[in-house]
């Protein structure tokens, strides 16, 4: 939802300017006419990706789509005509409520192998010796996960029997979450990751630590694309927000 209200905003931005320059200029002809973007260009602007797969021009207007390509998946980057600016996300067009981004992106993961998730790094919250296991890709400065926190508390309460494995992901649009993640894993404290989601400061440890690349890592190769997300114990993956009584009815109705 985050993601979304920030595409919205970027197009209230965009979209003043081109309507501003009337039929003369620019707005008089196709966007290619005064606009362009090359392949180059492109992989200049994101260094670190495995392969740039190619540009163009966005439906929505005053943005090129680059897609990216890395472990085997495509993901779709916007970056503005000034080239200043990047959005990563999904974009929707209000005629039809289509996703247009989904188009050029590789399929969510909706199974995941437990196997394959190592939770030596997580942090419980809850009993260690709760029968059923919620892994839990969380960013301490994701609002949508503070909110989530709140019901993995409730949950706890209501049923003893369902734990919480917390795997700290934090986005790159979180311009405070890595210092803050690295600092919560180095103490290996919930009441810290408590702290953090209430919003107040956190000290922020100098430790040395790879925990939080290594889950970068792996929300990656999971395809885990944001936060947060929750890996029931029957390895469905669910993304997003959920109240405490949803998630108890997919821990209890889960696949055995």
């Amino acid at each position: 939802m985050i993601r979304v209200i920030l595409v919205f905003l970027l197009f209230l931005i965009v979209s003043v300017p081109a309507y501003a320059m009337g039929q003369e200029g620019c707005g008089a002809g196709t966007c290619n006419s005064c606009h362009s973007m090359t392949l180059d260009e492109a992989k200049a602007m994101f260094p670190r990706a495995e392969k740039v797969l190619s540009v163009d021009f966005s439906e929505l207007p005053g943005l090129f789509v680059v897609e990216l390509e890395g472990k085997g998946k495509r993901e779709p980057v916007y970056v503005d005509f000034s080239k200043k600016y990047i959005v990563a996300g999904n974009i929707f067009r209000l005629a039809d409520n289509k996703n247009i981004s989904e188009s050029r992106r590789t399929p969510e993961a909706t199974e995941v192998d437990l196997k394959k998730v190592p939770v030596d790094d997580a942090l419980l919250v809850g009993k260690a010796d709760a029968r059923y296991k919620v892994i839990v890709f969380t960013d301490p400065d994701c609002p949508y996960c503070r909110k989530l926190h709140t019901e993995m508390k409730q949950v706890i309460k209501t049923d003893p029997d369902i734990a919480f494995q917390v795997m700290l992901f934090p986005l790159p649009m979180h311009k405070d979450a890595y210092a803050k993640s690295k600092s919560i894993l180095c103490s290996r404290s919930s009441a810290l990751l408590d702290l953090a989601f209430s919003g107040a400061p956190i000290p922020l440890d100098s430790c040395v630590t790879d925990s939080v690349d290594k889950n970068i890592r792996l929300a990656n190769e999971l395809g885990i694309r944001g936060t947060p997300a929750l890996i029931f114990p029957d390895g469905h993956l669910t993304a997003g927000f959920l109240k405490a009584d949803d998630i108890i009815a997919a821990v209890r109705n889960a696949k055995k």
